[in-house]
């Protein structure tokens, strides 16, 4: 395996796609697969891609990322925060609405990425490398954009290490969703903000004896199943039950943060990378 390290010609304003796009333009071969440079990718995982390619008429191979995770609360809130995301990930490729993907594991044909102009038109948004991307994809060929269920092409990388660093990330991860173009993706988003903000808006309610405590506690108890048995899910296929016995309480902390992320994405700067971006 050759290796060639490239530096960074910086043309936009996200230093990430300038990387890629560089590095896409020097690449060789046909194919490009990127992950990020803290995350530990599997023996197997080119083999699994080479044969996954070889096997279906793809132009772009959407992968799944895992936590690497202690004991603690904060990372096993983060695991069952991302659990959900890989489940509302394989729910739309299973509906054959595919609307989010990740780009610590991403596979994509070089062609497709200079045919759909890479990054033109986002450049100007820091992150969304890979959702901006996919995106493109579905739009010129839908039914060529899979998602490869492996656990042999699972890449591994770790949860943010503090309160404040989780805060920023999901701040970042908020601030570009303003810009998504998929119906789905957005309308996705959308319930899952008016749940979180619907179970908030009861509980103040019922602190204040405006409603009977068992509005909210019906509320919360069908969001708690719902929620629970799409985790448990994604749980038994990354061999990461360990996380669910913090489940009740992440789950009466989730909303809280949703509508607190939400806020700071519309109104605030985030920080990535030791550099501030606005939204």
């Amino acid at each position: 395996l050759k290796l060639t390290i490239l530096k960074n010609e910086r043309r936009t304003q996200s230093p990430k796609k300038d990387a890629i796009t560089h590095g896409v333009r020097h690449a060789k071969n046909n194919w490009i697969l990127t992950t990020d440079a803290d995350c530990i990718v599997p023996e197997k995982w080119l083999l699994c891609y080479n044969s996954f390619i070889q096997a279906h008429e793809a132009n772009v191979i959407c992968g799944a990322v895992n936590f690497v995770t202690t004991n603690s609360f904060l990372d096993r809130f983060q695991q069952l925060e991302l659990l959900s995301l890989m489940s509302a990930t394989l729910g739309g490729f299973g509906l054959k609405k595919p609307f989010m993907c990740n780009g610590a594991n991403l596979c994509y044909r070089k062609h497709i990425f200079e045919d759909l102009n890479g990054f033109d038109g986002n450049s100007n948004i820091a992150s969304g490398d890979d959702i901006f991307l996919l995106e493109k994809a579905l739009e010129k060929e839908a039914s060529k954009v899979y998602f490869l269920k492996s656990h042999e092409a699972v890449v591994l990388t770790k949860p943010a290490a503090s309160y404040s660093a989780m805060v920023q990330q999901r701040v970042r991860w908020a601030s570009k969703s303003t810009h998504y173009r998929n119906a789905f993706g957005k309308l996705t988003g959308l319930i899952i903000f008016a749940m979180n903000g619907l179970v908030v808006s009861l509980l103040l309610l019922c602190l204040f004896k405006l409603i009977p405590f068992r509005i909210f506690l019906y509320c919360f108890v069908l969001k708690f199943y719902c929620d629970f048995w799409l985790i448990l899910k994604s749980a038994t296929f990354f061999n990461s039950r360990k996380s669910l016995p913090s489940y009740l309480l992440s789950s009466f902390l989730y909303p809280f943060l949703t509508l607190f992320i939400v806020y700071k994405s519309l109104f605030f700067t985030y920080k990535w990378k030791g550099r501030h971006f606005n939204k």
